[in-house]
């Protein structure tokens, strides 16, 4: 199956000027290429990626994560269309790991942000489909190239699974945006500390009405949490403001302090040596998911694994020792075959 060559597809060099003159319908195609696992789509991703790498780049990349009932597709549509207002083209891709199971959840939001959707300055893209966490954030992160030498110069990036997304997601992005609730029981909401340390804004959602006063305490609240946190490798000391996306209310403070972030980030030249470390990573966890794909895929290995599997609930052999000998045949198919 993985030989199998797709009839409709076209040159590398149609999509790489299709995705250069901003064609949405060519850019979707060149993200399905990106996404495949096919080895003749894997060759043509690599021709693509290539030739467009020089011209991406040139955006903003921000993360977006929230609680659950926080409001984020309402979140990110207001602020969709606000930075639209502003002359920006705005491009959403998502991560989650979970929509190989689920059959994408953000499928969902899409029909909901049917406002911006629609918006020929917007492009909002499902996330891939993938068994692991790694193969779905590289495969986004590739999409996110190509919607930048699209011409999009704002990325939001948002996280839908739930867990190790929101890592995945800090370590592609130059801001990371948490949307929170006040009100909502403990003020952790189940956010776990790290999330909270990765946080270059929190930004309280659904602040009004005869919510505005509970926000405001919130806004203190973790104002002052997060002075507990050790000072951020950017210089950029994180803050927290509310909002309203049904009201269309602090998009404007919101963007403002996304502005103020670039600006120092700029300045102290974190944002190119971040930039140039994700690269770098971004090379190890495409090794690391090639590494799994080939083991995995491996004829010998997946007949072997499951007489393993017995051997250990049975305790003819330890777990360790199961792995052990698995890996000395990889190493044996591999080295000498």
């Amino acid at each position: 199956m993985k030989n199998y060559k797709p009839k409709n597809r076209l040159s590398a060099q149609n999509y790489i000027d299709g995705v250069l003159q901003g064609d949405r319908v060519i850019l979707s195609r060149a993200i399905t290429i990106i996404e495949s696992n096919l080895e003749s789509d894997k060759v043509l991703a690599k021709a693509i990626i290539q030739h467009i790498l020089p011209h991406s780049g040139k955006s903003i990349r921000i993360g977006i994560t929230g609680v659950p009932g926080v409001g984020k597709s309402t979140f990110i549509e207001a602020f969709g269309k606000y930075l639209i207002d502003q002359g920006h083209r705005v491009a959403i891709l998502s991560i989650d790991p979970s929509s190989q199971r689920s059959k994408g959840s953000i499928l969902g939001d899409k029909t909901r942000m049917e406002d911006l959707s629609g918006m020929e300055q917007a492009y909002i893209r499902p996330s891939a489909s993938g068994d692991t966490l790694g193969g779905v954030a590289n495969k986004t992160a590739e999409s996110m190239l190509l919607c930048e030498a699209a011409g999009y110069d704002v990325i939001l990036i948002e996280t839908v699974g739930v867990g190790q997304s929101e890592t995945a997601v800090h370590g592609m992005t130059d801001f990371f945006l948490l949307l929170m609730l006040a009100g909502a029981g403990d003020e952790l909401q189940g956010i776990k500390k790290g999330i909270m340390e990765m946080a270059d804004m929190v930004v309280i959602n659904k602040a009004d009405g005869d919510n505005i006063r509970q926000s405001e305490r919130a806004r203190i609240q973790y104002q002052n949490a997060l002075h507990i946190f050790p000072e951020s490798a950017s210089g950029w000391s994180p803050v927290v403001t509310t909002a309203s996306s049904t009201q269309n209310i602090g998009m404007d403070v919101v963007w403002e302090e996304i502005s103020k972030y670039k600006l120092l980030v700029n300045e102290n030249q974190y944002f190119e040596t971040n930039r140039n470390r994700q690269k770098i990573n971004w090379m190890y966890d495409t090794i690391n998911e090639e590494i799994k794909h080939l083991f995995y895929g491996s004829k010998s290995i997946s007949e072997q694994l499951p007489k393993l599997e017995q051997q250990i609930i049975s305790s003819e052999i330890s777990p360790v020792q199961a792995a052990q000998d698995i890996l000395e045949r990889f190493k044996n198919t591999v080295f000498h075959s």
